[in-house]
């Protein structure tokens, strides 16, 4: 399955949560239960995936954890907040670059309208040559 099919099941969940359940609870809460319903989808989804930080070929566990990544091909930030920052845009851009994956989901589950709050983030992988 590419990455763009995975996200349009990814994003008709976490759709199908938040017309349930709406706005207003913990980041942990849509976390598990988006987790919940794509498992039920047979997809595989890890949660709370350790993200190791290399530097200078020194790999410091230093306590980065992504949220969820579903079949090894994407990235799932959740968040359940006022408005994002550009911050959390270039944080899971960092995490896409770190992991070489190629697609992220950034999900703020703390929208009238989930839509609004649903951004693909694509990390444009440079090849040597």
């Amino acid at each position: 399955m590419t990455e763009n099919d995975l996200s349009y099941q990814i994003i008709g969940a976490a759709l199908e949560l938040h017309k349930n359940i709406g706005p207003g609870l913990l980041e942990s809460s849509y976390e598990n239960a988006l987790a919940y319903d794509l498992r039920q989808m047979g997809l595989e989804v890890r949660q709370q995936v350790p993200m190791p930080f290399v530097y200078k070929e020194i790999r410091m566990d230093v306590g980065y954890r992504l949220d969820m990544v579903v079949e090894d091909k994407i990235i799932v930030e959740v968040k359940a907040i006022e408005s994002l920052a550009s911050v959390h845009y270039a944080q899971l851009l960092t995490y896409l670059k770190i992991s070489q994956l190629k697609l992220g989901l950034l999900i703020n589950f703390n929208c009238k309208i989930l839509k609004d709050g649903l951004h693909r983030i694509v990390n444009n992988l440079e090849t040597a040559g």
